[in-house]
């Protein structure tokens, strides 16, 4: 039995190395007849190769130029945030050309008021409170409200009159400073207003890049809605950097027109010490005695004529 198997496999190796040898010569053959059949030459006619010299090239698609970017159309792509942005710089501009026109020196100290109290006080010995309380009436503004806070309280100390006018000089200036502080605010909230513009728009970019449609990319989808969304950014700065000039250049110019008011106001303060004690002025604008002296008389101060003090009581009736 084993005799039997051992001649069934060996006549099974033999045919498979009979076969290994078949698939041998045949692959030899198959090499000697591609290499004793060379590949024809390809032939270049002299018709073809004047043909593609005489072929024009194709023209070449230049790039498209840049569009002009409208700022029309970018303020109007800008939202619902460009109307507040909008209101802001109408304000801006309001504000800005009304203290202009109101912050001026012939406003605040207007040139004949500043005449008559002048020759009034020149020398300060002669000054007559009456005449000078009656032409701050004629000349109503911030400098004459000033001048007639300190010449209601004639007869009081020189502290108490100066103190007295430099306080009402803050009250005007605080009064006139209120428009400037509106320039101030559109200065800080207008880029927040911008800002907040930006990052809504920024938002609904991204969130329209989340349903493209298949004609579009997501490059070319954010960056359209990013810089449609800057433009309320642009429009902010574009109106709160004017506006912070503004408001510091009309703060100063403000401060330096009442230095010049109160120095001048307290010029006049010299001209009321010959009074304390001694004179006041009464409801009407009248120069009477304190209530302490006799009425209808003025104490002449020391070392003065009684006809000077006289001459200013009845110039001041007048």
């Amino acid at each position: 039995m084993n005799r039997i198997l051992l001649t069934n496999f060996a006549r099974l190796h033999l045919a498979f190395l009979l076969l290994m040898a078949l698939h041998l010569v045949t692959a030899v053959d198959c090499q000697a007849q591609n290499a004793s059949s060379p590949n024809p030459p390809i032939t270049i006619e002299a018709d073809d190769i004047q043909g593609l010299l005489d072929e024009s090239p194709e023209k070449v698609a230049k790039p498209e130029q840049p569009t002009s970017i409208d700022l029309l159309t970018l303020i109007l792509r800008g939202g619902a945030f460009m109307i507040p942005i909008g209101i802001m710089s109408l304000m801006v501009v309001t504000l800005a050309v009304e203290r202009m026109i109101h912050l001026r020196k012939e406003c605040l100290l207007p040139r004949n008021l500043e005449r008559e109290l002048t020759l009034l006080n020149s020398p300060p010995e002669t000054f007559n409170p009456s005449a000078a309380l009656k032409s701050c009436k004629n000349h109503p503004s911030a400098s004459s409200r000033i001048i007639q806070s300190m010449l209601v309280r004639t007869g009081q100390s020189l502290h108490e009159i100066e103190h007295a006018g430099l306080e009402t000089a803050q009250r005007e200036i605080d009064k006139c400073s209120s428009s400037i502080r509106w320039l101030t605010l559109a200065g800080a909230a207008t880029p927040l207003m911008g800002l907040l513009g930006t990052v809504w728009g920024m938002i609904m970019a991204f969130h329209e890049s989340s349903t493209l449609t298949p004609d579009r990319s997501r490059s070319e989808q954010l960056s359209e809605g990013i810089y449609t969304a800057l433009t309320t950014t642009l429009a902010g700065l574009a109106v709160a950097i004017p506006a912070a000039i503004l408001a510091l250049y009309l703060e100063n110019r403000l401060l330096k027109i009442f230095h010049s008011v109160e120095e001048f106001a307290l010029d006049l303060s010299p001209g009321l010490t010959r009074f304390i004690g001694r004179g006041e002025l009464n409801s009407t604008g009248q120069l009477t005695t304190m209530r302490s002296q006799s009425p209808n008389t003025v104490t002449p101060p020391p070392n003065e004529q009684q006809g000077a003090t006289s001459q200013a009581i009845t110039e001041g009736s007048h």
